[in-house]
């Protein structure tokens, strides 16, 4: 993980940006997690849009460098954006040696992340009279929303006979998009919701507020709404408004600055550091 004068090679997190000072404020307060976790490491922060520093600016005056998306799944940014951008980089500087890597997600620490944030709310992890509503962005690939479909089907799985009900399995709402992800399991432990459903703030169906609807209609006797979001900001405010108006009863806080969310930043950075340099694809 050290370049060739024995230093770290610096870590370029890449965020997807926002208009919301909260957004980059909660993306810099996850960064000096990393850097508390591991002092030393140089850490340079970058947005894909509406925040600075471009990922190019990130870049400017490094010779080797990590660059980790904080985003949640694999979709258009991760696949198109970044590695055009990582391209460009090395095309101004060919000296520019970099190593890309994975998304956040999926990851079973997020899960705990995800059950932190719920247990902050005042919700018993794994209550059978709590169905838990996953809310995600949307993506309008349907390989990210069937990764977080998966999530929520396993993490809804009884982890004892006699679940409360059919919907405990997640199968009638976590496949909003229609699709599975591709691969084996998500690493989520079930945990014996009543029921875990997967919705998506935008670009596929269901939306939160009809999850929460659709629980209430089956009789869920506690509904609580965990947002796979990263950070504070228009989907966050718009998921708690609208899910509460349709009858959710608890609404967690954001991923937001968790300490195993910058375990996995530094899991991702050990990963790629190893990994064959120039790995961002064309």
């Amino acid at each position: 993980m050290a370049d060739g004068t024995g230093q770290d090679i610096p870590l370029v997190a890449v965020a997807h940006g926002s208009r919301d000072p909260r957004a980059a404020a909660t993306v810099e307060a996850l960064l000096d997690e990393v850097r508390l976790a591991r002092p030393g490491l140089p850490v340079r922060t970058a947005y894909l849009d509406h925040a600075a520093p471009s990922l190019g600016q990130a870049l400017s005056g490094l010779d080797a460098a990590v660059v980790l998306p904080l985003l949640l799944t694999e979709a258009y940014h991760s696949r198109v954006d970044l590695p055009a951008a990582l391209n460009e980089a090395r095309a101004r500087d060919p000296r520019l040696r970099v190593r890309y890597g994975a998304t956040l997600g999926p990851h079973p620490l997020l899960l705990a992340t995800l059950e932190r944030r719920l247990a902050e709310a005042g919700v018993v992890i794994g209550d059978p009279d709590t169905a838990v509503v996953l809310v995600s962005a949307g993506s309008s690939d349907p390989r990210a929303n069937g990764v977080v479909a998966r999530m929520a089907r396993d993490w809804g799985r009884p982890t004892f006979s006699g679940a409360a009900s059919s919907f405990s399995t997640g199968s009638s709402f976590s496949g909003g998009s229609g699709v599975e992800g591709q691969g084996g399991g998500s690493g989520v432990e079930g945990r014996g919701w009543w029921a875990v459903t997967a919705a998506y703030a935008s670009a596929a169906e269901p939306t939160p507020a009809r999850a929460v609807a659709l629980l209430r209609e089956a009789g869920a006797p506690r509904v609580a709404v965990a947002p796979y979001l990263l950070a504070p900001g228009y989907f966050a405010d718009k998921v708690r408004r609208t899910t509460l108006e349709a009858g959710a009863d608890v609404v967690a806080d954001v991923l937001g600055p968790a300490p195993e969310l910058a375990e996995v930043l530094l899991e991702r950075y050990a990963t790629a550091a190893h990994a064959p340099a120039g790995a961002a694809a064309s």
